[in-house]
């Protein structure tokens, strides 16, 4: 098993976006960002949290699964923030350069003012 999981923490993202606080405009963003990448979407799961008392707004999380692995997504529209997590498996075929794409995709979309991201290569028989 080799792979790259890719992770970006945003910030100062506008709590307004559609992609923020309603699930389908999330999904619908994810998925097509995932072809795009040239990546194969097998299923898709958001869920829009219910805020919480005094507050009106509330974050998403999506997940869609791909033929390669994962892509999940959670919001903060109340903290503008937005994390992103891309992990491809490399069997077959090396994905590294669809995954840095479909990330490259989605922080392009959320327009955040700060970016913070990691990456990291997965594979062999790590010992615990």
């Amino acid at each position: 098993m080799q792979g790259l999981h890719l992770c970006a923490d945003l910030s100062g993202v506008r709590a307004d976006l559609p992609e923020m606080l309603d699930p389908a405009a999330l999904q619908a963003i994810c998925v097509a960002a995932v072809a795009q990448a040239g990546l194969g979407a097998v299923a898709e799961l958001f869920h829009r949290f219910v805020p919480a008392p005094g507050e009106t707004q509330s974050g998403i999380t999506g997940v869609v699964l791909l033929a390669e692995s994962h892509l999940a997504v959670h919001t903060w529209p109340e903290l503008g923030g937005v994390t992103l997590d891309v992990y491809v498996c490399n069997m077959g075929q090396d994905n590294s350069s669809r995954a840095q794409a479909l990330m490259a995709r989605l922080i392009s979309a959320f327009a955040p003012e700060q970016v913070q991201q990691q990456a990291l290569q997965r594979g062999g028989l790590a010992q615990i």
